[in-house]
């Protein structure tokens, strides 16, 4: 079976969730409705948004219960996209961190998901 990656978040506004991530991650919206929005990731990827009130079967869940990661190339361009992020007025959660698996930026989207920002450390 050959499958393709797509991630689902639960959001109060599919909309201005999207903006969010089409923003941060210079992602394409390649479909918006009331209650559902997607984005290509690159690669195949996909990243749905799903309205709370419209996800079927009901689900349980808390605001800011999910975290997506994306590598990115190397510390200057994480530091980039951690100003930019701030300049649109993101809540930076952790600004740029040596971790143990890297460098990390993790800020918060508009329902209080992580989303984190890394560069891997060199094997």
């Amino acid at each position: 079976m050959q499958a393709t990656p797509m991630f689902i978040l639960y959001v109060t506004n599919p909309a201005a969730s999207a903006r969010f991530y089409a923003d941060a991650l210079s992602a394409p919206v390649i479909y918006e409705a009331p209650d559902f929005a997607m984005l290509a990731l690159g690669q195949g990827a996909r990243l749905g948004l799903w309205r709370t009130d419209e996800v079927v079967p009901r689900a349980s869940f808390a605001p800011g219960g999910a975290e997506l990661d994306v590598v990115v190339a190397d510390v200057p361009a994480l530091s980039a996209a951690q100003e930019k992020l701030a300049a649109c007025g993101v809540t930076i959660l952790q600004p740029v961190t040596t971790l143990d698996f890297g460098h990390a930026v993790t800020v918060a989207d508009p329902d209080g998901h992580r989303l984190r920002l890394y560069v891997p450390a060199a094997a």
